[in-house]
């Protein structure tokens, strides 16, 4: 079940996006506690492929507050280690040979992201455009192609439709920029030292770490 102290929370950071929409939160870490660390453990998928740990959902949940408030402790004091993320390939068309690289991260540090997504998505949810559909919470695919079709309608005859897909974008995409785009509207120490841990984290492939 959802906790609505959670859910106050993050709308409290949201309701402070949208009274100060330049300014940067110094201190937002606070609001992670055990009780937020168990919600994000509770959105957290927990099937799929083995991660490099080996840590099940199971076994982990066999001691869950104590391995949580252990996780929280490491983050917070900043000597939590981002681990490298597991390296695997799926097909990206049907039918065809092109493949997509994704990581596998630890269980932990899946929880730990969530955490961290929570606390962002808040402030992020008021800067972006109406019309950005992709990774958004309640939305979706369909929304977004019933908004391109309304567009179009009302634009008439004439109207183009450019698909493009920006190769490899997060194998390439410059780390300079993010922490340019994150500093803007993230100025809490702790958080940023955490998302600085994942940038460099790695990716473990082939028993090498790149």
């Amino acid at each position: 079940m959802e906790s609505a102290n959670v859910r106050t929370k993050e709308q409290g950071i949201a309701d402070l996006a949208k009274q100060i929409p330049k300014a940067g939160f110094t201190s937002i870490v606070y609001y992670i506690d055990l009780e937020w660390m168990n919600e994000a453990y509770r959105r957290t998928r927990k099937d799929g492929a083995t991660r490099m740990d080996g840590v099940t959902a199971a076994q982990y949940e066999e001691d869950l507050d104590n391995n949580l408030l252990g996780l929280l402790e490491r983050f917070k004091s900043g000597s939590y280690y981002a681990p490298p993320v597991k390296r695997v390939y799926i097909p990206k068309e049907i039918g065809g040979e092109r493949v997509r690289p994704i990581g596998i991260p630890t269980l932990e540090d899946k929880v730990l992201q969530r955490a961290v997504v929570m606390l962002l998505t808040p402030i992020y949810e008021h800067d972006f455009l109406d019309c950005l559909y992709g990774f958004r919470p309640q939305r979706t695919a369909d929304q977004a192609l019933e908004r391109l079709w309304h567009e179009i309608i009302g634009m008439g005859s004439g109207c183009w439709v450019l698909e493009v897909d920006i190769k490899s974008y997060f194998d390439t995409v410059k780390w300079v920029h993010l922490r340019v785009f994150y500093k803007k509207r993230v100025r809490d120490g702790v958080v940023r030292r955490v998302l600085g841990k994942w940038l460099k984290a790695g990716v473990m492939e082939d028993e090498a770490i790149h």
